[in-house]
């Protein structure tokens, strides 16, 4: 199971890469294994201030939609448009091609309640 340690992860199975004041999103290859085939990604909050933990989009697997959940609040500044005509990208590499949103962090101390790589190991118990 690839779980990078140089990432941050949530609760909800979302990876966080920051750099400086932007965050990008996605979901782990744990949530994708476990949600299977992804056949369409939904984010319509692209330009939109969100609370942390607020849903952004959905992601539509073969048999479920699963919610998708803000990291951190902010403001969704793109989306990933490759995935509205290839999101298989969410499977077959959900770390770099299978990118979700990039957004502006609002509140950078928000940052330090994400979960390490280590501790994203524990949650999922591997």
């Amino acid at each position: 199971m690839n779980i990078p340690a140089e990432l941050k992860y949530t609760k909800d199975h979302e990876w966080v890469k920051i750099e400086g004041t932007i965050a990008t999103v996605g979901i782990t290859e744990f949530a994708q294994g476990e949600l299977g085939d992804i056949v369409y990604v939904d984010i319509s909050t692209a330009d939109q201030e969100l609370s942390q933990h607020a849903v952004f989009g959905t992601v539509e697997a073969v048999k479920t939609v699963s919610d998708l959940f803000l990291p951190l609040t902010g403001k969704i500044t793109e989306f990933n448009k490759s995935l509205e005509t290839s999101p298989e990208k969410v499977n077959s590499d959900p770390y770099r091609e299978g990118w979700m949103i990039k957004m502006t962090i609002n509140n950078s101390s928000e940052v330090d309640g994400l979960l390490t790589a280590a501790q994203y190991k524990e949650l999922i118990g591997k």
